[in-house]
């Protein structure tokens, strides 16, 4: 790991938005998806930007305006996007964000790629809520493929988990709300965004 290690994007959109009741990466803020949105932000800080996606979402129009990285893994939720964009890449560092927060903002991010270790593994945000890693906006270094596959081989596919067993670089929020996601139609209703799909 060094200073001058290249950082690739990830936007996670491989979920199954069970809870929300429709694809939350469509969910539109201002007349852009969220999806969209997310990759546009990363893309004003890095050179290339991917989308995390399950197999069965690869071909799925809004998906497929971007470069896309189909999961090798089933059934572990976000770490299958972090570990298979590892390993696809595996001499570049991530700059890891999901697709459903709708605060996030450039400040947020460019805080985070500046302030990244050069040392440890992973570098997070802590919550404003409860002061545990945020590791849906974090950074993933190059080589951290063995320790979250350490993880998963002990059963825990968690990725807050993995970060709160690791050596983990954990920054303070510049803008608290910035992480704040929507799961739920109730968490949709409180942004008092207005949003449709």
């Amino acid at each position: 790991m060094t200073a001058s290690e290249q950082v690739y994007g990830l936007v996670l959109a491989g979920g199954h938005s069970t809870r929300m009741g429709h694809d939350k990466a469509l969910l539109r803020v201002d007349g852009e998806t969220q999806l969209s949105r997310a990759v546009r932000l990363l893309e004003s800080f890095l050179d290339r930007v991917f989308v995390s996606t399950r197999a069965d979402q690869q071909d799925e129009s809004e998906r497929k305006r971007f470069e896309r990285i189909v999961d090798r893994y089933e059934n572990l939720g976000p770490i299958a996007g972090i570990l298979s964009a590892l390993e696809e890449y595996n001499d570049v560092g991530w700059l890891v964000l999901a697709c459903d927060l709708p605060n996030i903002d450039e400040n947020t991010i460019r805080f985070l790629i500046e302030n990244k270790s050069v040392e440890q593994p992973f570098t997070a945000f802590r919550s404003s809520s409860d002061g545990l890693p945020e590791p849906l906006c974090a950074y993933y270094a190059a080589g951290a493929t063995t320790i979250i596959k350490s993880f998963i081989d002990d059963g825990i596919i968690c990725p807050r988990k993995v970060l709160i067993g690791s050596d983990t670089l954990l920054l303070d929020q510049p803008n608290p709300d910035a992480l704040d996601n929507i799961n739920t139609p109730e968490d949709l209703q409180r942004t008092g965004l207005k949003v449709a799909s």
